[in-house]
């Protein structure tokens, strides 16, 4: 079972998110927890495909890790998420 980070931004008519430790995992929403829920069904699909193209699914790297890399006094930085992989076999 896995955690993986999404960071959540505010754009001027909705909401994208997107996981650090998944490059190309993206969603979009109009309100946060759509995002979020979105976002949740990405991952899922992300690491499904990952999976059955026989490709080793990314570890999760440390939080603080992620914080130090991204600028959170840009103001585009609604929040950070933390979205656990159960349903998916590894």
């Amino acid at each position: 079972m896995e955690h993986y980070l999404i960071i959540v931004e505010k754009g001027v008519n909705n909401y994208s998110a997107y996981s650090p430790d998944l490059q190309g995992c993206v969603a979009t929403g109009k309100t946060v927890e759509e995002t979020i829920n979105e976002m949740r069904d990405a991952i899922c699909f992300h690491v499904e495909g990952l999976q059955e193209q026989g490709e080793t699914l990314p570890l999760p790297q440390p939080f603080e890790k992620h914080v130090n890399q991204i600028d959170v006094d840009s103001g585009d930085i609604f929040a950070f998420v933390g979205i656990r992989l159960e349903s998916v076999a590894a």
